[in-house]
């Protein structure tokens, strides 16, 4: 089994922060629910795209430290370390991002992995070089194609729903929101708990 996971939206979850950082800039009401989702489709119905824009490069960048994993997510990686099985983190991000400052979103990323122990050997133990941030989305179609991943988890149902996504790979949705429908080529999971029991046994 080699496992290909996703990282913004999969690994992480940016509900707390974008929240945190949209109420700090004053541009959200004070009641809006904690969700990036619904941040942005705020600030989108506002006509305030390029808010919108230039903060998800400031969070991707400057606030990925105060950024939270999702329940499970680093129990799960552990387990599939310390098993042998193989695990790749493949992520679709830019250098720089595409309105604002010029943070180095890959620098951000790989320290946020740093930081919660993934590269650790007395932590998780994932080998660095198994972290591919690719800059655009074909080039993420074709790494998971190149490194002959099994399973690939990902939160965009678009993504691995794309034409060009590699035959024979096992997909699975993360999806904690159940969605309002689902492509049948497609295994949804609410939690990285339901993964672990699908693709571990729950180890």
């Amino acid at each position: 089994m080699r496992i290909g996971i996703d990282f913004d939206n999969t690994i992480v979850c940016y509900d707390r922060v974008f929240h945190l950082v949209a109420s700090e800039q004053d541009v959200i009401p004070a009641d809006l629910p904690i969700t990036k989702e619904r941040v942005r489709d705020h600030l989108r119905a506002v006509g305030q795209e390029p808010v919108w824009t230039a903060m998800q490069g400031y969070v991707y960048g400057q606030r990925m430290a105060d950024v939270d994993p999702f329940p499970g997510v680093l129990d799960f990686l552990r387990a599939c370390c310390a098993q042998g099985i193989e695990v790749f983190i493949v992520s679709h991000k830019t250098r720089t991002p595409y309105l604002g400052p010029p943070y180095d979103l890959h620098a951000a990323a790989l320290g946020w992995m740093e930081q919660r122990g993934l590269f650790d050997p007395a932590g998780i133990n994932l080998p660095r070089e198994r972290v591919f941030l690719e800059p655009t989305k074909k080039d993420k179609l074709a790494r998971i194609g190149a490194l002959g991943c099994t399973h690939f988890i990902d939160d965009l149902p678009e993504f691995l729903a794309e034409e060009e996504f590699p035959k024979g790979v096992k997909r699975l949705l993360f999806a904690p929101v159940e969605p309002k429908s689902v492509d049948p080529a497609l295994t949804r999971c609410a939690s990285w708990a339901e993964i672990s029991q699908m693709l571990l046994g729950g180890a």
